[in-house]
């Protein structure tokens, strides 16, 4: 029998402090060290990237908070980082940084310069479905040309024999498309310097899209105009980026790219805006529970604490992932020994968290880390032995908890009602024997039905009998634990049931 510990604590202070309490708690440390030698050998940096995206999941923290933490990365001049909130900004609001370039243009000028590549990829002209059609830098050019003819005309370079006229040009615009393009500019970056600050070039570079050509000349060139000039405006505009920008975007993109000890930083930071619901049924997600251990939790010494309690509470699945690897063989059969023995433990459903806090005066961070042992430990076996929907039921049975089947092939009565196995706590014996009545009686129907209507009964028995297979070969479950909202399969139950449990414990641990 798997027992979730769902029954509400007895906070006894006379509680007997029993051998099989010390024992499980002995055994839990062992599954400490073996879990953490998995994820900490082999499998560290997969651990980071988990404690990333737990993070990424949190929804308490406020746009002005989210900018401070940001912000203070930002200013600690971690130019990974910078770089790597640059490359995000290009991405997603390339119009908001090349504003800050425009102002800037004639810094393109040595972009340009003894650089054919570039110079093709930014004034090339394109074909369109009505034909060959100027492109943005080519389109700048043209206008300034024009515009200032009287200074620049004859630095432009024709594909013809001869070159055209201004007024000739006036009425055909479309005869820049035969300027020679490379020259042209060459010309421009040794004769014109006028037209790298003129209002028709800024223009062509105020949406971005220059950034695409070389981003990684534009990142370092807004790297030292954010350190070295410490230029007001770059920073005003990051500063609307991180408020802007969803939370959980900005640590799927920034916070893999952190050190260690800047991650660790960060976290410590964190904690302090971090502001959850202590009420089991607000846990809307694995990284809110896990925000209350952030915020429950005494600052640990180093980030392996916070990696192993995160891999337990919130990447069950992930962890038994790394144990099928052939290099974990011998944590695998570790971990199978010590799961099985804690198991044959006789539970107390009641004793398990005051026993902890009371009886064995843990720190906080310890009770956790005991709790979400166990947790991982019930997930294991939610994991390894229910296979079918008999085990399934067998665990809502012993936990008190309300289920029904769910199933699109579920079977429907004669008057229309679905056929689908109900059970919960405040069912009545009556309700069962009604439905065991209704059953009987259709099989009496069938019994008693003439011969001639022989042939279509056998057809709705195997028409019934591929339902019923269905049903036992594909379990799908509504339960008590969310009021019967979502529908769990299999695969899923491990991971709501380790959440569910989770939730309570954390919250009757710090009701008391």
């Amino acid at each position: 029998m798997i027992d979730l510990f769902l029954s509400e604590p007895s906070w006894d202070e006379d509680m007997d402090s029993g051998d099989s309490m010390k024992l499980r708690i002995s055994l839990l440390s062992e599954l400490e060290s073996t879990i953490r030698s998995l994820i900490m050998s082999g499998s560290r940096s997969e651990a980071r990237l988990w404690l990333c995206n737990t993070i990424a999941g949190m929804t308490s923290i406020t746009s002005r908070h989210q900018c401070e933490l940001f912000l203070n990365l930002l200013r600690s001049q971690k130019q990974g980082f910078a770089s790597q909130l640059l490359h995000m900004m290009f991405e997603k609001k390339p119009q908001i940084v090349g504003s800050i370039l425009a102002k800037r243009s004639h810094i393109l000028e040595k972009f340009f310069e003894g650089n054919p590549k570039r110079v093709l990829q930014w004034f090339v002209n394109y074909s369109s479905c009505s034909g060959l059609e100027l492109g943005k830098g080519a389109k700048a050019l043209s206008q300034f040309a024009f515009i200032n003819r009287d200074i620049c005309w004859e630095e432009l370079e024709w594909k013809g024999k001869h070159g055209q006229s201004p007024a000739v040009v006036a009425t055909k615009p479309h005869y820049f498309l035969d300027l020679d393009i490379q020259q042209t500019v060459e010309n421009f970056l040794e004769n014109v310097p006028e037209f790298w600050s003129s209002n028709e070039f800024s223009e062509s570079v105020k949406d971005g899209d220059i950034f695409f050509i070389d981003r990684q000349f534009f990142v370092q060139y807004f790297i030292d105009l954010m350190y070295k000039e410490d230029g007001r405006d770059i920073w005003e505009v990051i500063n609307k980026f991180l408020i802007e920008q969803p939370f959980s975007a900005l640590c799927h993109h920034l916070l893999i790219t952190l050190e260690e000890q800047d991650l660790f930083n960060f976290l410590k930071l964190l904690r302090g805006f971090l502001n959850p619901i202590m009420e089991s049924k607000h846990f809307n997600g694995i990284s809110s529970l896990f925000e209350i251990v952030l915020v429950k939790c005494e600052v640990p010494e180093s980030i392996d604490q916070i990696l192993l309690l995160n891999a337990i509470i919130t990447q069950g699945r992930q962890l038994l992932r790394l144990l099928r690897d052939e290099d974990a063989q011998n944590s695998r059969e570790r971990i199978k020994e010590i799961v099985s023995n804690i198991s044959a433990i006789p539970s107390n459903s009641n004793s398990l968290i005051p026993f902890f806090k009371n009886v064995c005066k843990m720190p906080t961070s310890e009770v956790i880390k005991c709790l979400g042992l166990q947790c991982w430990v019930l997930y294991y076996r939610m994991s390894q032995e229910c296979c079918n929907p008999e085990s399934w039921e067998s665990v809502f049975l012993n936990n008190c908890i309300g289920f029904r089947s769910s199933n699109k092939y579920a079977l429907l009565d004669d008057d229309g009602s679905s056929d689908e196995y109900l059970y919960s706590n405040d069912c009545t014996a009556s309700i069962v024997d009604k439905r065991r009545k209704k059953r009987k009686a259709r099989k009496k129907r069938r019994r008693n039905c003439d011969v001639d209507d022989y042939d279509d009964v056998l057809l709705n028995f195997d028409s019934t009998s591929q339902k019923l297979d269905l049903l036992s070969n594909s379990g799908s479950w509504l339960l008590s634990t969310d009021g019967y909202l979502a529908t769990w399969t299999d695969v899923d139950l491990p991971d709501h049931l380790h959440l569910h449990c989770l939730s309570k414990w954390m919250t009757w641990l710090f009701a008391k």
